[in-house]
């Protein structure tokens, strides 16, 4: 019985931290202020403000405004252009400000490297054993760099920019190849108020 309480104990507190909420008028005005050909500024952690933000966890977003919202479509082109401005290979929401779970990440396992949307993402299984990422770095954390803790694969859930739910396995985790899966989890972090110096190998 403590058992069945616990495991329901643990999923409540689950769906709370990602409690879907409406988007905040304040949210879109920092995303419709400017127009789309206009890059987001990007939150550093040297900034007292910003690094307070980036530890912050993130809200879902509603599944309906996936496909009908013009906001969250304005989001993601200005996220996708912040994000070849800054030559990144991955960047997500809170980054720019919105404390959102959504991000994107650079596919370096599929032809061409598309850039793909990962929203309400969630990392569902991982093995125990964890790897050394080499040089991982952050577009939130300038001139640094550093050895991170990953998992060499996660399987993962989340919905596209089409409203599909796509479920997968990611792998890869070396900069000579692919990496994808380690983008994944580091971006993913960030939703959760993690950065990758919290995970270096000391």
């Amino acid at each position: 019985m403590k058992t069945i309480i616990s495991m329901f104990i643990i999923a409540m507190s689950m769906i709370a931290c990602n409690s879907t909420k409406e988007m905040t008028a304040k949210e879109k005005k920092l995303i419709t202020e400017e127009t789309k050909d206009i890059p987001f500024r990007v939150l550093q952690i040297d900034n007292k403000k910003d690094s307070l933000f980036l530890r912050k966890k993130c809200s879902d977003i509603n599944i309906k405004d996936i496909t009908s919202s013009e906001v969250l479509k304005d989001f993601i082109e200005r996220l996708k252009l912040t994000m070849a401005v800054e030559s990144g290979v991955g960047i997500a929401a809170p980054q720019v400000g919105i404390g959102r779970n959504m991000f994107l990440f650079m596919r370096l396992d599929k032809p061409g490297i598309p850039v793909e949307v990962a929203i309400n993402p969630r990392i569902v299984n991982h093995p125990e054993e964890t790897i050394c990422f080499e040089n991982d770095g952050c577009l939130s954390v300038p001139d640094m760099s550093g050895n991170s803790k990953r998992y060499a694969w996660v399987d993962v859930e989340y919905y596209n920019e089409k409203g599909d739910l796509i479920k997968e396995r990611l792998s890869g985790h070396t900069r000579k190849g692919d990496f994808t899966g380690v983008v994944f989890q580091h971006e993913y972090d960030h939703l959760q108020g993690i950065l990758y110096i919290d995970k270096l190998f000391e």
